[in-house]
């Protein structure tokens, strides 16, 4: 009589589990960054099977059409399916317009508070729980560390994604901060892979010697093309994922999203199990990791400097 309900706690529900995967981006990036496999992985070292225990209603929306991603959030509703993880500003907004009743889990939320998904972290109320990333403190260290590696930068450039309000908070901390070191800032909003291209050029030409990629999974989507273009244009540059420096990009500095993909499992375990979404809190990163590619900085001749390489978590050679 005693061991059973301790058994009964350790193993997934017989019932097998519909779980939404809702990925603001294509599922090539989601994939190919291992953002995925991630969270397929922490739901096998939790005991889940796929196909015994869950199965994945996985959509992946690479347009960022508004339309298109109100449709899919309306799609999954439709479907009953039991929680939805997650993924991109876009796809937390059309899933809060479609449902107040579905559990939601967020791999990233720029700032629940600021999108309206949580009335505190703590205790966020509602039917949305997960990870925050609240990156206010991050971009005064993307000017650091470029000004470590670029000792004479003047003007920096920003490439932003066009309708990310958080962006836009982050674009007026960076201007702050630049201020105060006497940097001139160049701001551009994109929107498609066509104006990376233009906005790089804009930096050229106005002669920025740097740029700062601010977080938005469009730009995960495109690391390697930003990655390509900005050696082309000899342009060092940041963002806040690793997995740009790891397409080819210079630098970043930030939390481990890759991992919260796999941590996300613990938050659809407890809610699988019966735990309320707006009881569980939002966790905040408590670490931030600094990845330098080497490769690209010869090819854009940068020398990473003894301090700067100290300083990284992750050197690729």
């Amino acid at each position: 009589m005693l061991a059973h309900p301790v058994e009964s706690l350790a193993q997934p529900s017989t019932k097998v589990a519909r779980i939404g995967f809702f990925y603001n981006g294509s599922r090539q990036s989601a994939v190919s960054t291992g953002r995925y496999g991630a969270f397929l992985q922490g739901m096998r070292e939790l005991g889940y099977v796929e196909g015994t225990h869950f199965v994945v209603e996985e959509r992946f929306v690479p347009d960022w059409n508004t339309a298109r991603l109100a449709a899919v959030a309306a799609e999954l509703v439709k479907l009953k399916v039991d929680l939805i993880v997650v993924t991109g500003g876009p796809t937390i907004i059309a899933v809060r317009q479609a449902t107040s009743s579905i559990p939601v889990v967020v791999t990233i939320a720029s700032d629940p508070l600021f999108v309206g998904i949580a009335t505190s972290l703590s205790r966020p109320g509602g039917n949305f729980t997960g990870f925050s990333a609240i990156l206010d403190e991050v971009s005064p260290k993307h000017i650091e560390y470029l000004q470590i590696a670029v000792p004479k930068l003047g003007r920096i450039g920003v490439l932003a994604k066009l309708g990310n309000p958080t962006n836009s908070r982050l674009r007026s901390r960076i201007e702050a901060e630049a201020a105060k070191r006497d940097l001139h800032v160049i701001a551009v909003d994109v929107d498609a892979q066509k104006d990376i291209d233009s906005a790089l050029a804009r930096f050229a030409q106005q002669r920025a010697e740097a740029f700062i990629i601010l977080g938005d999974s469009f730009f995960v989507e495109q690391s390697k093309h930003i990655a390509d273009i900005a050696i082309r244009h000899r342009l060092p540059s940041i963002y806040t994922g690793a997995e740009y420096p790891i397409a080819g990009g210079l630098m970043s500095y930030g939390p481990d999203f890759s991992d919260n993909f796999r941590r996300v499992a613990g938050y659809v375990d407890k809610i699988l199990k019966g735990a309320k979404p707006g009881d569980l809190p939002f966790e905040q990163p408590n670490r931030f990791y600094l990845t330098i590619n080497k490769r690209t900085a010869k090819a854009l001749g940068v020398t990473i400097s003894n301090e700067l390489l100290l300083r990284a978590d992750k050197v690729i050679e």
